[in-house]
């Protein structure tokens, strides 16, 4: 059963992902996609994935989010009257439907931090302790696994926030901000 601030988090998340897809204001709808990313990078630490949860922090909450406050800055707003869009009713009855089956398979998943959680108390953790320094000889644990068995998939999150952050500064150099 999930804990009340999983559930928070979860309806936390929802809302700011519907309030950036049906907002009209385009800057309230920037700030409800930055506050979504935010809420699933603390749904990622919550999921004992820190450096997953930094990397949607940096790129999503961050990065993507000054991107797009810079390319409104740079648009005019048309002023019109309707705070919300209109929604189809074949849209929406699709994304209950997604949603619904999506949720259908959360009783599969193991308790975070249950006694029988493979994460915790599984044979692969088990395994990078007991081999992690015979096999990388890196004394931490933690920067073994990120660094010798996850080493492609660290370098291309790596790789990512560094685009990303270049990307952001090329685009703030060439601003004038007068």
């Amino acid at each position: 059963m999930p804990t009340t601030v999983e559930l928070a988090l979860l309806v936390f998340v929802l809302g700011c992902a519907l309030g950036a897809a049906v907002l009209r204001d385009v800057l309230a709808s920037v700030i409800a996609f930055a506050a979504y990313s935010l809420g699933v990078s603390i749904i990622w630490i919550v999921l004992q994935a820190p450096d997953v949860g930094l990397t949607e922090a940096a790129v999503g909450a961050g990065v993507m989010t000054i991107l797009l406050l810079l390319a409104l800055a740079n648009t005019s707003r048309p002023s019109e009257e309707r705070r919300f869009e209109s929604i189809s009713l074949r849209t929406a009855i699709v994304v209950v439907v997604f949603v619904a089956v999506m949720a259908s398979t959360i009783p599969a998943l193991p308790a975070i931090g249950g006694p029988d959680n493979p994460v915790v108390d599984g044979e692969v953790s088990q395994y990078y302790l007991d081999n992690a320094y015979d096999q990388t000889e890196v004394h931490n644990a933690v920067t073994a696994v990120l660094a010798g068995y996850r080493g492609l998939d660290t370098l291309g999150e790596a790789v990512v926030v560094f685009v990303a952050g270049v990307a952001t500064l090329s685009v703030l150099r060439r601003e004038d901000f007068a």
